[in-house]
């Protein structure tokens, strides 16, 4: 009899914590095919070119990314990883794809096109600076922020695209417990402040790990995909003699 209550605990107490970690977040489908998204024939064409240096599937395969997430997508741009996001996460999942008002003006119509008739349709629009992001608190499982964070140091024409401080709790705020946030950016040197986000439209890692753990995440990874190290980090991103190849810090946080 003994045996049988030790049998019967151990199969609820399995139960139990699978529950669990799936009220939490912590489970999904299965791994995101983004191989099939880089590959679907409503892609844009011209976007290909690009995936042998921005390495999408790398990335988001070291986020962890699977299908049915719903993603919130920091300064989304006109939509190269929406895109790809939108397919990968599947018609179980979402995203939300987010941009601040502040810097529309480098992304052109490329949303409008993107977005028009439909075409993602578990893709939402959110044009909102980055600490007042439209999610419910503990709504999302990941936040992705690709070559980004460095504009919290940045104010076209003198206006702020968001608190420092408040963004990072913003996401953390919508982050489910277990999710995670993605920050990848371009490397900013040593002792150069959020200031280098609108010399060099850099930023050094160890800030956005700061102001991360300050919001309550914790650093579960960092990847070396996307480093360079002839990048000698003094020039801005947009120089001639390092666009596209810049070195990137690649981190992955948890809620």
């Amino acid at each position: 009899m003994n045996d049988l209550f030790r049998s019967l605990l151990s199969v609820f107490s399995g139960f139990s914590l699978a529950a669990l970690m799936f009220a939490g977040g912590a489970a999904f489908g299965a791994e995101a095919d983004v191989a099939a998204a880089l590959a679907h024939p409503d892609r844009p064409a011209e976007e290909a070119a690009d995936d042998e240096r921005r390495r999408p599937a790398e990335v988001l395969a070291f986020a962890g990314l699977e299908t049915g997430m719903a993603v919130l997508e920091l300064e989304a741009g006109g939509g190269y990883y929406t895109e790809i996001l939108s397919r990968a996460v599947g018609p179980d999942g979402s995203v939300i794809m987010q941009h601040p008002p502040g810097l529309m003006g480098f992304v052109g119509d490329g949303i409008d096109i993107r977005t028009a008739d439909d075409r993602l349709a578990n893709v939402r629009v959110s044009i909102t600076n980055f600490d007042e992001l439209e999610a419910a608190d503990e709504s999302i499982d990941m936040v992705t922020w690709i070559l980004g964070p460095h504009e919290l140091g940045f104010a076209p024409d003198g206006n702020s695209l968001g608190d420092i401080a408040g963004s990072f709790s913003e996401i953390a705020r919508v982050l489910k417990p277990g999710g995670v946030f993605l920050a990848n950016d371009h490397i900013a040197p040593d002792g150069s402040g959020w200031e280098a986000g609108d010399t060099l439209h850099r930023v050094e890692e160890s800030l956005v790990t700061q102001m991360a753990e300050e919001a309550g995440l914790s650093v579960a990874d960092s990847s070396d995909v996307l480093k360079n190290p002839d990048d000698p980090l003094t020039e801005g991103v947009f120089s001639p003699s390092i666009r596209g190849q810049t070195s990137q810090f690649t981190v992955l946080y948890r809620k």
